[in-house]
């Protein structure tokens, strides 16, 4: 009965909050300027250094077909075979090059590599963001144990923010339904404190940036 009545007591106080508005009470607060210390580095280089701190592999590429010479290099030295693609364009430069990938989906469960793009790059917190909208869906960023990352210059920001009012001004009104940020390999410590390396998603991220601003 005590509970009920302090349940009742706690709702009723929230209801006289809502009929009966105060004037905010903090209204020379600034919300606009940035909380963060101004960034020194460029932001690919601001980017790499953080992404590498949480154990992502970072490959700059001057342009594309660096790219496609540095990851044949790297199926080759890995022995990785073939690469999952849902992304027509890239499946089209991985044609080119005559690297191996797998587009169908009765290959999706037995995969190792997956490749797919991005939305943005989080330059201060070293973030991947990625949302439903990519042609790569929903799962080809969690479900295999390689992730693949490509992007470009262009897609970098210094800031969260940055990269929520470049989605609104991308999409408008069709808003991706789920955005993600991934922040290096998935990981967890929970049992007995031990550091577990892919525990909920790819153990290993790599992010090859291109450079598409180099010559404009």
């Amino acid at each position: 009965m005590e509970e009920s009545t302090s349940r009742e007591k706690v709702l009723k106080n929230i209801r006289n909050a809502l009929i009966s508005k105060q004037e905010n009470p903090f209204q020379d607060i600034e919300f606009e300027s940035s909380v963060y210390t101004k960034m020194e580095e460029a932001l690919d280089i601001t980017f790499a250094t953080e992404f590498t701190k949480v154990a992502g592999k970072f490959l700059y590429c001057e342009n594309r077909k660096d790219f496609l010479q540095q990851l044949k290099m790297l199926m080759n030295e890995k022995f990785w075979g073939t690469v999952f693609c849902k992304n027509q364009k890239i499946q089209a430069m991985l044609s080119k090059a005559e690297i191996p990938f797998q587009i169908e989906e009765k290959d999706f469960k037995d995969l190792k590599v997956g490749i797919t793009t991005c939305e943005y790059l989080i330059a201060r917190l070293g973030s991947i963001v990625v949302s439903s909208k990519n042609e790569s869906g929903r799962r080809l960023h969690f479900f295999p144990e390689i992730h693949i990352v490509l992007a470009y210059t262009s897609q970098l920001v210094p800031d969260i923010k940055d990269a929520i009012v470049g989605l609104q001004e991308k999409y408008g009104e069709e808003y991706p339904s789920m955005m993600t940020f991934i922040t290096g390999p998935s990981r967890t410590a929970d049992i007995e404190k031990t550091l577990i390396m892919g525990a909920h998603g790819p153990k290993d991220v790599y992010v090859f940036l291109i450079d598409d601003q180099l010559n404009s």
